[in-house]
């Protein structure tokens, strides 16, 4: 406004001294200045405007570059950290890489090492198996070896059995063919599966002799008489005599002559007055080395006719 006064005043001075041509020029410029001054005027408060907008920016953008630093340092933190850890989980990566190879190899060996151990134990399965195949068939050899010694144990118990019976039945046949001779120094007994006949001196012999009484060769021949018709049987006759010696210069000359003698005499009164068979005969002298009573002589000068099953048909049937 001062301005516009001054101009004002010094053309109202200067109008006075000037001409009007100039007068009209100078207006003219005032008013282009005028025009100027409104335009700088509008000029300058969009100045202001924009430089307030571009100031609120420059604040936002201030704000925006603080957030952005502090962002940034976060940022960079975070990522120094995130490096560490990555430094971190490489050396860890190559350990454990150094570890899975170790593991590998061990796990190689282990693996090589029960590999072994399989075929080992494959090898020894089968040794196992083809033992017990061995084992089983063995078994099953067995059993039917089991079965037929079974059958043959049947058998020989059954023909056990049968001897058995028939020893009892023989001996109870030749007791009751003997009954009357009981008390005359004759005695018939089963022992072991055979029956002894056992006939003392007194009742066949004189003392010192080999020739059988009349007495004695009774019971000898019903002896004979009830065991004729049997043929599967062993008849031992043996002699026995006591302890005092005997000593002659004809025969017996001794105990063991005297024995055998005996039992041959009777051996010969069983031929001769039965039908029995010689084959299953057999006489023996056993002098006196098998006596049945030291204190009592008597006892011990005997005729012992043992008979026995034969046992050819066990004894067959065992050798199979």
């Amino acid at each position: 406004m001062r301005l516009i006064f001054s101009v004002l005043l010094l053309t109202i001075t200067l109008g006075s001294c000037i001409p009007v041509k100039k007068y009209n020029d100078l207006l003219a410029k005032e008013q282009n200045c005028a025009d100027e001054l409104k335009k700088f005027k509008t000029s300058s408060l969009d100045y202001e405007a924009q430089l307030k907008t571009i100031q609120a920016r420059a604040e936002l953008m201030q704000r925006d570059v603080v957030k952005l630093k502090a962002d940034t340092s976060a940022l960079g933190n975070s990522y120094r950290a995130l490096q560490a850890k990555y430094q971190q989980a490489i050396s860890m990566g190559a350990s454990f890489e150094e570890q899975l190879d170790k593991i590998k190899d061990s796990d190689a060996k282990q693996l090589a090492r029960m590999r072994a151990d399989l075929e080992a134990k494959i090898i020894e399965t089968q040794r196992k198996e083809d033992a017990l195949m061995a084992a089983e068939k063995a078994l099953k050899n067995k059993q039917i070896l089991l079965a037929e010694r079974e059958q043959r144990v049947a058998e020989l118990e059954e023909i056990i059995s049968r001897q058995e019976a028939a020893v009892k039945a023989l001996e109870t046949k030749i007791s009751q063919a003997l009954r009357g001779f009981e008390n005359k120094g004759l005695k018939v007994e089963e022992r072991n599966g055979k029956i002894y006949v056992s006939l003392e001196a007194k009742l066949l012999f004189a003392s010192g002799s080999t020739k059988v009484e009349a007495e004695g060769k009774k019971a000898i021949i019903q002896l004979a008489k009830a065991i004729e018709g049997e043929s599967d049987l062993e008849i031992i006759v043996e002699g026995h005599t006591d302890t005092d010696a005997l000593s002659s210069a004809t025969h017996p000359k001794n105990n063991w002559e005297l024995s055998v003698l005996r039992s041959t005499s009777v051996v010969s009164i069983m031929t001769e007055n039965s039908t029995i068979n010689p084959e299953i005969l057999s006489a023996s002298g056993r002098s006196a080395f098998h006596p049945v009573d030291v204190n009592d002589k008597s006892k011990n000068r005997r005729i012992e006719v043992i008979i026995a099953p034969r046992l050819d048909a066990l004894f067959e049937l065992i050798s199979k």
